[in-house]
């Protein structure tokens, strides 16, 4: 297959590496980088297939000031969702590309094993099933890759566990236990199935590699970006410092903020995003344990 990766940030140059095995790959951003295969954002655009790995926020004025559709497939690799309208990343690209065009990429997969070649398990999820079967089959033999068509449940558990990973690292900041690291992130998985269930995703997929997979592993790492957000709440660090820290996108904090108001106005309960949203905004994470532990509403 010609495939193009629009995006070279890590997890952008993790699939140029896999895809890289079997396909004959191009790799493009707005900032040059030295990677072999570089090539200008005209020439990746000629390529049937593309997989979109540029930040959800950035998604929507990427797509209106850059994109030109010449019947291209795509699959995408960005997780979150769009903070000043709320939507999911399938409407953003929806307005842009017929639906039977597109196809998602989930699963737990930090950059840095996939870029080593260690095993992984992924999901493509597509209203188009031979569509996702094709980006399935184009992965290395080191990557296992599932097919579903539950494009709402895929998209929902990959923003949803960036933000239950923040609460992990102020878990484990805050030195909590283990006890309490499983109870947060078992009730986690609740939250965002009930979140997913009412926007018509599968309950099962929450129980797969998109969902429970990679909520576990994001939640429990500091490899995660938003796991470290975390870690440095429970230290007291403003989030500017957090971020000139990191250094990277870290996609839980403005999914936090949309996740809040979307369960504000459509009334969904959604204890841990609320909380997690209050520590961004600068509420004290153990005034937020005692809210969470003292939280009587029934689930």
């Amino acid at each position: 297959m010609k495939i193009a990766i629009i995006g070279a940030g890590k997890w952008g140059q993790a699939l140029y590496h896999a895809y890289s095995q079997n396909n004959n790959v191009v790799i493009n951003s707005r900032s040059p980088k030295d990677i072999e295969n570089f090539v200008t954002l005209k020439e990746a655009l000629s390529y049937e297939y593309l997989v979109m790995a540029i930040p959800a926020q950035t998604v929507r004025s990427w797509m209106e000031e850059s994109f030109e559709d010449r019947g291209q497939n795509i699959l995408v690799a960005s997780k979150g969702i769009e903070t000043s309208t709320g939507s999911f990343l399938n409407e953003v690209y929806g307005q842009f590309v017929s639906d039977n065009r597109l196809a998602y990429i989930s699963g737990p997969s930090f950059a840095t094993e996939v870029q080593q070649s260690l095993p992984t398990a992924l999901k493509i999820s597509s209203t188009n099933t031979e569509l996702a079967e094709i980006y399935a089959n184009a992965l290395p033999p080191f990557i296992k890759g599932y097919v579903d068509s539950d494009v709402v449940g895929a998209e929902v558990a990959g923003a949803y566990k960036n933000v239950i990973a923040i609460a992990g690292g102020v878990c484990d900041g805050l030195a909590l236990g283990n006890n309490a690291r499983a109870a947060l992130i078992s009730r986690g998985l609740v939250e965002m199935t009930r979140f997913g269930e009412y926007f018509g995703a599968k309950s099962k997929t929450f129980l797969s590699l998109g969902g429970a997979g990679d909520l576990f592993l994001t939640a429990s790492s500091q490899l995660s970006r938003n796991y470290r957000v975390g870690l440095g709440l429970s230290q007291g660090k403003s989030l500017d410092n957090i971020l000139e820290e990191l250094g990277e996108v870290a996609e839980g904090i403005p999914t936090t903020k949309a996740l809040y108001h979307i369960a504000e106005k459509k009334g969904i309960y959604l204890p841990i995003a609320n909380e997690v949203y209050q520590m961004l905004e600068g509420k004290d994470p153990l005034n937020s344990v005692k809210d969470l532990l003292d939280n009587s509403e029934d689930d």
